[in-house]
C-alpha cells in the first residue's frame, strides 16, 4: 500500500529507533485542498443537477478516487502526494460529501417551501438545513465504530471505494477480481439491473439481507399477485415506525450494557467498549441538543412560530428534534447494512405523524425540510469512514486511524461548505425553471391533504409487527429495519438481485472452495462500483442531452 505522501513529509515523527512513523496526509495541505475544492464544486453541481432533473443522487466517491489516481500518474513532484491511498481517500470523501450534501441535504429541503408558495421561508430554511447537515456528518464521525455503528459492519459503498483504491494501488490478483466485478456491475447496469443490490447481498449480514430482499419482493408483487396496495395501507410506513422505536430502545440498551461491561461483544476489551459506549451516549445527547437549537431557529426564522400557540410551539420543537434525530439513526442503520437509505420515505413518515398531531402547514413545511436534511450526510460519512478504515488497516494502528478520521472529517466539511455555496448561488435558477427534487411534490401533497383518522389507525396497526420483528432480530441483525427498508423501495428487480446475490454467496464456497469465498468481498466491491459508475455516467449524459 502506498504511503508516499505520508512518508515524504519532513515533519514525520520518529520512533526511538529513528524510523519514520507514518503520518496521515493533511486535508488542508495546499495540494490536497485544491483538489478537494475542485472535486467538491464538480460534485455539488452534478448532485443538484441530477436530483432536479432525474430525482436521484449518484455516488461520486469513485470519481474522486479516480481523479486522484490519474494525477498520481503524472510524472511531476507536485502530484506525487496523490500516490498515497490516504490522499485518494480524502478526495473521494470530499466529492461524495459535496454531492449528497448539495442534493439531498440542501436543495431537496428548500424546494418544499418553494412549491408551497412560501418563498420567504427559502433562505431561513437553507440556513437551518445547512446547520443540520454539518451536525449530521459530525455525529456520524463521533458515533462511528461504537456499539450502534460498528466499523466491522458492511457499509457497502465504502467497501467498494476502498477495494477500488486498493486495486489501483496494489494491482495483481486483487485488481483482476475487482475488474471482473466492475465489468459485471457495468454490464448488468446497462441492462437496467440494480447490480448494487447484488453486490450488497454478497457482503451484508445474511439475515439482514434476507429481510431486505423479502421486503423488496413483497412490496413489488403484493398488488399484481394479490391485489393489495401496501402503500395505501401504510404497511411499510407503520412497520418502519414500530421497528424504529424498538431500534432506538435497543441502542439505549446497548449503551447501558457496554458501560457496565456486560455487552456480549466488544471491539478489543471491556474498557474500549465502555469508552465507545460513553462516546455514543455523549454524541446522542449533544446531537439532540443541537437539533433542538436548530428546531428553535427554524421555527423562529421561517415565521412558522407565529402560526402556533405557545404550547403547540414547544410541542413542535420537541417533536421536530426527535423526528430529525430518529430519522438520522434509521437512515444510518439501513445504509450501514444495505448501502441503501430510504431517507425520502422515512422523512415522509415523520411528516405524516406531524400531520396527525395537527401542526399547521407552515410548521409542517419546516418539519419535512428539516427531517429530510438529516440522514443523507450521516450515511455518506459512514461510507467514507468505512473506506478509510479499510485503507488504514482496520485499526491496526489506533492513533493513525483516529488521525485519518479527523482528516476525513475536515475533507468532508470542505465538501459540505462548497455544497452550501453552490446551492446558495444556483437554487433560484432551478426554481425559476420550475425544477425541484421530484419527492418535494409528495411532501407538499401530503401536507395539503391534511390529517386522516384512517391513516393513524393503519400506522398504529402495522407498527406492531414492525416492532416485534425488530425485537426478535435484535440490534445486530436489525431485521425490522431492513424489512421495512425493503418495503419502502419499489424496485422489483432489486429483490431478485438480492436473492441472486445470496444464492451466489451460499453456493460459491461449496462449488469453488474457500478461496473463492475470500474473493467475494473484492468482487462485490467491483459490482457495486460498476453500478455506481454507470449510474453517474448515465445520469450526466441524460441531463446533458
Amino acid at each position: 500500500m502506498s504511503t508516499d505522501a505520508a512518508q515524504s513529509d519532513p515533519a514525520d515523527i520518529r520512533d526511538p529507533a529513528g524510523a519514520a512513523v507514518p503520518r496521515h496526509p493533511r486535508a488542508l495541505a495546499p495540494g490536497n485542498l485544491v483538489l478537494t475544492l475542485v472535486l467538491s464544486v464538480f460534485g455539488a453541481i452534478v448532485g443538484v443537477q441530477l436530483i432536479a432533473t432525474l430525482g436521484v443522487t449518484p455516488s461520486t466517491s469513485l470519481v474522486g478516487a479516480l481523479a486522484a489516481m490519474t494525477l498520481a500518474r503524472i510524472p511531476l513532484v507536485a502530484f506525487r502526494r496523490f500516490r498515497s491511498v490516504h490522499a485518494q481517500n480524502l478526495a473521494q470523501t470530499s466529492i461524495s460529501s459535496a454531492t449528497f450534501g448539495a442534493a439531498n441535504s440542501l436543495f431537496l429541503p428548500i424546494g418544499i417551501p418553494f412549491l408551497f408558495g412560501f418563498d420567504d421561508m427559502i433562505v431561513p430554511m437553507l440556513i437551518g438545513v445547512s446547520a443540520a447537515m454539518l451536525v449530521d456528518a459530525w455525529l456520524l464521525y463521533r458515533m462511528y465504530d461504537t456499539p450502534a455503528f460498528p466499523a466491522s459492519n458492511p457499509w457497502p459503498p465504502g467497501l467498494a471505494a476502498a477495494e477500488a483504491i486498493k486495486a489501483g494501488d496494489e494491482g495483481g490478483r486483487r485488481a483482476k477480481v475487482l475488474g471482473l466485478g466492475l465489468v459485471t456491475g457495468l454490464v448488468g447496469a446497462v441492462f437496467a439491473l440494480p447490480m448494487s443490490a447484488f453486490g450488497v447481498a454478497l457482503i451484508g449480514g445474511l439475515a439482514a439481507m434476507a429481510a431486505f430482499g423479502a421486503g423488496l419482493l413483497v412490496i413489488s408483487y403484493a398488488q399484481p399477485l394479490f391485489g393489495l396496495d401496501l402503500n395505501a395501507m401504510y404497511l411499510p410506513h407503520g412497520m418502519m415506525i414500530g421497528a424504529g422505536l424498538v431500534a432506538l430502545a435497543q441502542v439505549g440498551r446497548t449503551i447501558l450494557a457496554a458501560r457496565r461491561g456486560t455487552a456480549a461483544t466488544t471491539p478489543t476489551s471491556t474498557s474500549v467498549a465502555q469508552d465507545s459506549a460513553r462516546r455514543l451516549g455523549s454524541s446522542m445527547r449533544i446531537g439532540f441538543g443541537a437539533y433542538l437549537v436548530i428546531s428553535v431557529l427554524l421555527a423562529l426564522g421561517t415565521g412558522a412560530a407565529t402560526h402556533m400557540s405557545a404550547g403547540m410551539l414547544v410541542g413542535f420543537i420537541v417533536y421536530a428534534s426527535v423526528a430529525a434525530f430518529l430519522h438520522e439513526l434509521l437512515v444510518g442503520i439501513a445504509s450501514m447494512h444495505s448501502g441503501w437509505f430510504p431517507a425520502f420515505a422515512i422523512a415522509l413518515i415523520t411528516l405524516l405523524l406531524g400531520i396527525l398531531i395537527g401542526f399547521p402547514p407552515e410548521a409542517l413545511v419546516v418539519l419535512s425540510g428539516f427531517t429530510a436534511a438529516t440522514g443523507p450526510a450521516f450515511a455518506d460519512m459512514g461510507y467514507d469512514l468505512k473506506a478509510g478504515y479499510l485503507l488504514r488497516g482496520e485499526n491496526t494502528d489506533p492513533a493513525f486511524e483516529l488521525e485519518g478520521r479527523r482528516q476525513q472529517l475536515i475533507a468532508a466539511m470542505v465538501g459540505f461548505v462548497v455544497a452550501i455555496v453552490v446551492v446558495l448561488v444556483s437554487y433560484q435558477m432551478f426554481f425559476d425553471n420550475g425544477k425541484t427534487a421530484p419527492i418535494d411534490a409528495a411532501y407538499v401533497a401530503a401536507i395539503k391533504a391534511g390529517p386522516s383518522v384512517q391513516t393513524a389507525k393503519q400506522l398504529a396497526l402495522w407498527a406492531i409487527p414492525g416492532a416485534l420483528i425488530q425485537l426478535v432480530g435484535g440490534p445486530r441483525r436489525q431485521l425490522g429495519i431492513m424489512l421495512a427498508t425493503g418495503l419502502l423501495i419499489t424496485t422489483p428487480m432489486a429483490g431478485w438481485m438480492v436473492v441472486a446475490g445470496l444464492a451466489v454467496r451460499v453456493l460459491t464456497p461449496r462449488v469453488l472452495g474457500q478461496k473463492a469465498k475470500d474473493n467475494l468481498e473484492i468482487f462485490a466491491g467491483g459490482a457495486i462500483a460498476g453500478d455506481a459508475l454507470y449510474s453517474f455516467g448515465n445520469g450526466v449524459l441524460t441531463t446533458a442531452k
